[in-house]
């Protein structure tokens, strides 16, 4: 019987290990299918989640009603062993969960290299588009693990068993639900972290490439806003679709109380004053940088928070580490009026397509804020576009942005 027990579990263990192998190799057990719609590859994660949820949850449970027809069959038999197998079943879960969260850790690449090209994985496989998205499906999972297999698998047991068991059993230490729940929490807040990390990376590398390629002290006069703000919204568009395939939708956005009016408007204002009110001495301008410093810092715990498993908060949390990139990149460089104006544009075309996808709307306004008081800052002639140029071009944008989606649809 413990060898039928163990053949089980050894293979459920191989089930799992092929479908998520399938992810990178395209088989018929693929963990993230890749599905071609208009022309784009969309991987269905919500797929891969539902279906290996179920067959952890159903396999722990094959194995229990197996285990419960042989007693039942071999009634008097076995009587005499019954308190002897029960802990022998106890012992086989705690091991088939310590070995799927090896599993885990060894799909997500955080275990060895050479382990993780012996069990078929190829190099490229970890910067795979596809990789990401199996990396917050192991979250997601490893939470289901965590609050529904274990609760559910420990229950069926203690109905299926109602005896006692033998303690200190010759084969090993007995189930403890809370030890392998502990696992899979710390296993899927390392995932979440992984998933955030490489993502933000990705759209960081992004940001990191446009500014530090131009002069930005011989810029030339803004006249759109530039491309790579369309890049940086598709990046957070694929995040988007990964993240609402798989995590809870969370609590409602945090919304101003009060009305921002014309953020443009104020942008411009601000910049303006802190123009006027700047001496030529540098202990004028050092005063006005500590003070800006010294206002980040004040609100930096409201504005990185911990991040829970919804997607608004994945979400939120990547666009607040990617906006502080940003303000580590222009604070690197050197602007001459026009550069500050191209920065301003763009910046201001972000807010309301930022707003439409984060929770919390004032911490990402005060860090894109930062990003042009960081820019005036580095800026030779600190004169921000006029209000109505600054709308006229943001319009010219939105119209070309309807454009392309008409002729595309």
């Amino acid at each position: 019987m413990k060898q039928k027990g163990s053949r089980t579990h050894q293979f459920g263990l191989m089930d799992f290990s092929a479908f998520c192998l399938g992810t990178f190799h395209g088989n018929a057990y693929s963990l993230l299918k890749v599905v071609k719609r208009d022309g784009v590859e969309k991987y269905s994660l919500g797929v891969a989640l539902d279906a290996s949820s179920k067959a952890i949850l159903q396999g722990g449970r094959n194995f229990l009603a197996d285990v419960r027809k042989i007693l039942d069959d071999n009634s008097g038999i076995l009587d005499k062993l019954r308190e002897c197998i029960i802990d022998w079943v106890k012992e086989c879960y705690q091991e088939f969960f310590r070995q799927l969260e090896d599993q885990f850790l060894l799909f997500s690449g955080r275990n060895n290299s050479s382990a993780t090209l012996n069990h078929g994985f190829p190099e490229e496989a970890q910067d795979d588009k596809a990789f990401a998205g199996l990396v917050l499906v192991l979250a997601q999972l490893s939470t289901f693990i965590e609050k529904t297999a274990i609760p559910k698998i420990s229950e069926e047991s203690a109905i299926s068993f109602s005896r006692g068991s033998v303690i200190g059993y010759e084969y090993g230490n007995a189930f403890i639900p809370r030890e392998i729940s502990q696992k899979f929490r710390s296993a899927g807040e390392k995932f979440l972290q992984l998933y955030i990390s490489m993502k933000t990376q990705r759209v960081s590398f992004l940001l990191k490439k446009r500014f530090t390629t131009p002069n930005w002290v011989k810029h030339k006069e803004p006249r759109e806003v530039h491309m790579f703000v369309d890049l940086f919204l598709q990046e957070l568009e694929v995040i988007g679709n990964e993240v609402k395939q798989t995590l809870p939708q969370g609590m409602q956005k945090h919304r101003r109380a009060a009305s921002t009016g014309s953020t443009a408007s104020s942008i411009s204002n601000s910049l303006r004053e802190e123009k006027l009110g700047r001496s030529n001495t540098e202990k004028a301008r050092s005063q006005l940088l500590e003070t800006h410093l010294a206002k980040l810092f004040k609100q930096k715990v409201e504005i990185f928070t911990k991040v829970e498993y919804t997607q608004g908060s994945v979400l939120t949390t990547i666009v607040k580490l990617c906006l502080k990139s940003l303000q580590e990149f222009v604070r690197l460089q050197t602007f001459n009026r026009s550069g500050l104006q191209q920065i301003q544009l763009d910046i201001q075309f972000l807010r309301t397509p930022l707003r439409e996808v984060v929770e919390d709307e004032a911490a990402v306004d005060f860090l894109l804020d930062e990003v042009i008081v960081a820019v005036a800052e580095r800026c030779l002639d600190p004169i921000p576009l006029e209000p109505p140029i600054l709308d006229k071009l943001i319009q010219a944008k939105l119209a070309k942005t309807r454009e392309q989606n008409a002729s595309s649809s």
